[in-house]
């Protein structure tokens, strides 16, 4: 049985002298979005309860919280599991605390997890009844229906089994996306990624940019060669904390503010080739789909910024 403590229980606690270890099980685009001050980060895929243990060196209990309950008894279960038996969940978790008046720090909004596996389940089950319906219209219609209603099914078992157990794999599976993984910028550039996918998927090539197939050590030696230069296209403050040498900032929100073509030449040369990045290669498709109508040769790199780093693009280091 897993021990709990109340909001007015942890208030107090936080307000003595004695030190809390308070976990935050939630995905960082969660924890981002809005948790208790005291709170730190540490999503229920990655908790390790071996280091747990090394960290608390066995003074006192660790609090573990989430967004309403359930993921931070789900962690003390992991921790109980393993041995370490002085572990406390928050009852009704950071919705609960904030009602209760305990101080909170908040940033950019964020959907909850539970909230995503509706939509991810709903999704595959309106998808799987469609293809299932309208199978008579393709030619190999018995094995399409089959494969629809086989999602369907798939899926409606699933949420059984979940309820079941209180164990979702789908949970599991959508805490580990990109976007759930990050808060704040990135945040948007995950996001910004997937809406490029879905325009791409819908509406064609046409109307939606897509990674360029260029290595890196191409894209190295053209911006070498000057046939080539590279913008990146986040926010300054981004820009400010670290950026590519030899780099352009050339911020998304400005473009889409709208800039005079005559401004975009005086930073955009049109006889070079313009490679685009940003922090995850989100912002970059968006900021190529308005930069290729005014005739520029732009290819967005589909590389995060860490992974251009890391592939010996040189950096620099700002605050």
């Amino acid at each position: 049985m897993v021990s709990t403590i109340s909001p007015q229980q942890l208030a107090e606690l936080l307000r003595s002298d004695k030190p809390v270890r308070l976990i935050d099980v939630r995905t960082p685009a969660e924890f981002g979005e809005v948790h208790v001050t005291s709170a730190r980060n540490l999503p229920l895929d990655r908790l390790d309860p071996a280091a747990i243990t090394a960290e608390a060196g066995g003074d006192g209990p660790i609090y573990f919280i989430c967004k309403s309950g359930g993921r931070s008894g789900k962690a003390c279960e992991k921790l109980i599991a393993a041995g370490v038996t002085d572990v406390i969940s928050v009852e009704g978790g950071t919705a609960a605390c904030e009602s209760a008046g305990l101080p909170v720090v908040r940033g950019r909004k964020a959907m909850s997890l539970e909230r995503q596996v509706r939509i991810a389940a709903g999704a595959l089950v309106f998808g799987g009844v469609l293809l299932a319906a309208f199978a008579d219209n393709f030619v190999d219609n018995d094995t399409l229906q089959a494969v629809g209603l086989g999602i369907a099914g798939f899926v409606g078992a699933g949420l059984v089994f979940a309820g079941v157990t209180d164990t979702c794999g789908m949970a599991m599976l959508i805490s580990r996306m990109p976007w759930n993984q990050v808060s704040g910028p990135a945040t948007t550039c995950s996001r910004a990624a997937l809406l490029a996918a879905v325009l791409s998927a819908t509406a064609g090539p046409a109307l939606a940019a897509s990674p360029t197939r260029d290595s890196l050590p191409a894209v190295q030696r053209a911006v070498a060669e000057q046939k080539a230069i590279i913008i990146d296209v986040r926010e300054p403050d981004e820009w400010t904390e670290s950026h590519l040498a030899g780099a352009r900032l050339v911020p998304l929100s400005r473009l889409e503010a709208g800039v005079a073509p005559a401004d975009l030449a005086r930073v955009l040369p049109k006889d070079k080739i313009i490679y685009c990045h940003c922090l995850v290669g989100g912002r970059c498709l968006m900021a190529a789909d308005i930069l290729k109508p005014l005739g520029y040769d732009v290819r967005p790199l589909g590389q995060s910024y860490d992974e251009l780093v890391a592939a010996g693009f040189p950096a620099v280091t700002g605050r």
